[in-house]
């Protein structure tokens, strides 16, 4: 790690790179975390990597050496420029430098082949981010990201500590924590610890309206953290109580349960029930 560490800070220093802590600039310096990431990446030779955040290009030259095509996504202008010169000099033609915000990136440009994502994502963009590209009409088969250790523990929840995130992601994938990482890996360090989480992304088809029509139903379930779910529903769905509560218990859920402590398969079955007062 220390060799890492010390190739990391020469590269920087030559190239008046400032690592920014708003830009969640902050340096893998573990060669042995970028190999679990590729492993958990379950990459083939032929496909297609996105690549959010390549920092320094450690990880992207890994990605290369694996597979097809890795087109790799940076904001800043100079860690990009860096990059631009660095992959050039090595001549390597599968590897494209995307200057741009990971936000306006239509992958639209893979023209329908499949693809994944490896990403060391800013913490302040993760769940937009996440959002943006599980409901895209292109999404990715699948998601390798190094996010904070809060939010992966948040997607990957399970009753009775689900939340509208856990929920969302659940709704359009499986994912499972890989492993944890300390802040120590890092340079600079951030504050907060991480963690590897892969998702894999159920690319069936998707109807618009009833997507838009369920997640409404999960921020009303939980628009009041501390009430009880038939509440909840009855304030936002302009609805009885009673008949909330009757709904629920014909369901088989108590009357007293509260929105963190329903599954995904549990809001399933809410929304089938509650379907028609979402007029």
């Amino acid at each position: 790690m220390s060799d890492l560490l010390a190739k990391t800070r020469e590269i920087c220093q030559i190239f008046e790179i400032k690592p920014s802590r708003t830009k969640g600039q902050n340096f893998l310096i573990n060669e042995k975390i970028y190999d679990e990431i590729i492993k958990a990446a379950e990459l083939e030779p032929e496909e297609t990597v996105l690549e959010i955040g390549p920092g320094l290009g450690f990880l992207t030259t890994k990605l290369a050496a694996k597979v097809k095509r890795v087109v790799a996504v940076e904001l800043d202008d100079k860690l990009a420029a860096y990059l631009q010169t660095g992959f050039a000099a090595q001549d390597a033609a599968n590897v494209e430098i995307v200057n741009t915000d990971i936000l306006r990136f239509n992958p639209a440009r893979f023209n329908n082949q499949k693809y994944k994502i490896v990403a060391n994502l800013p913490y302040n963009i993760s769940s937009i981010f996440l959002r943006q590209f599980l409901t895209t009409p292109q999404r990715p088969e699948m998601m390798v990201l190094m996010l904070q250790k809060e939010v992966a523990e948040r997607i990957t929840a399970e009753p009775p500590d689900m939340s509208i995130l856990a929920v969302s992601i659940q709704y359009y994938a499986d994912a499972k924590i890989i492993r944890e990482v300390k802040a120590g890996n890092f340079w600079p360090e951030p504050k907060v610890d991480s963690a590897i989480i892969r998702i894999k992304v159920r690319l069936e088809s998707h109807e618009a309206v009833a997507d838009k029509q369920f997640f409404r139903l999960v921020r009303t379930g939980f628009s009041a953290k501390r009430k009880m779910l038939k509440n909840n529903l009855a304030s936002g769905l302009r609805i009885e109580s009673a008949e909330a509560e009757k709904a629920l218990v014909n369901l088989g859920f108590d009357p007293k349960t509260r929105a963190e402590d329903l599954s995904l398969e549990d809001w399933r079955k809410l929304f089938v029930s509650f379907r028609p007062f979402m007029v």
